[in-house]
C-alpha cells in the first residue's frame, strides 16, 4: 500500500461520518446510508489487515 492510498484510507471514515450527520441533519436517507457504508468499508479494510498479521 503506497503512502498516497494509505492517507486515502485514513480519509475515508472521515468522511464517511460527515456524509452520515449530513444526511441525518437534512433528512437525506441516502446520504446516510453512503456515510455508514464508507464507515463499514474501512472496518473491513481494518478487519482484513489483522487477519493477514495473524496468519
Amino acid at each position: 500500500m503506497t503512502a498516497d492510498e494509505k492517507a486515502q484510507a485514513k480519509g475515508e471514515p472521515a468522511e464517511g461520518k460527515v456524509k452520515k450527520v449530513v444526511g441525518r441533519a437534512v433528512g437525506n436517507e441516502s446520504m446516510q446510508a453512503e456515510g455508514r457504508a464508507d464507515e463499514n468499508v474501512d472496518d473491513l479494510r481494518q478487519a482484513n489487515a489483522k487477519d493477514a498479521i495473524k496468519e
